[in-house]
């Protein structure tokens, strides 16, 4: 186990709980040194959703910036499964966020904020990313947030 799986697991997210697609995709496409990361529910473990409903309606700000983080986690858990290591990555390219909001929410980059502040604390410089935040009228399975990455990877 290298370091940024120690803190991602230190940090109460352990590598053990990869979530399983939902649907016929792939969780990531590997092009030359670009992954390209599906877009991650809030799964903790197989099967259970943890956040579910609207951001700004049943569910506060700070429940929506846990699922983000929550989302976060499992990007880097499909990351971890995909390549071997979370030493791979070399840098995160681009995240996008999609929050489940209530319709006079405003604030989804605050939401998503958790997501980014979860990949900087277990990737450092190399999880700082330029990113997309968008308000949506649902997500599948009624999930609360919904994150997906392009990561910049080493060779094996």
């Amino acid at each position: 186990m290298d370091h940024r799986e120690r803190t991602l697991e230190e940090l109460g997210f352990p590598l053990d709980r990869v979530p399983q697609t939902a649907a016929l995709y792939r969780p990531l496409v590997l092009h030359g040194t670009t992954a390209y990361v599906s877009g991650a529910l809030p799964f903790d473990g197989p099967g259970q959703l943890r956040w579910r409903g609207k951001v700004g309606g049943e569910l506060s700000l700070e429940e929506g910036k846990e699922a983000a983080r929550l989302c976060a986690a499992n990007l880097l858990r499909v990351l971890r499964q995909e390549l071997g290591a979370l030493t791979r990555i070399h840098r995160v390219l681009r995240l996008g966020g999609y929050v489940n909001t209530a319709p006079d929410f405003t604030d989804q980059h605050l939401v998503i904020n958790g997501a980014s502040e979860l990949l900087v604390a277990v990737l450092g410089e190399a999880g700082q990313h330029a990113r997309s935040a968008f308000g949506v009228a649902q997500l599948p399975l009624g999930a609360a947030v919904e994150v997906d990455a392009v990561v910049e990877v080493t060779e094996r």
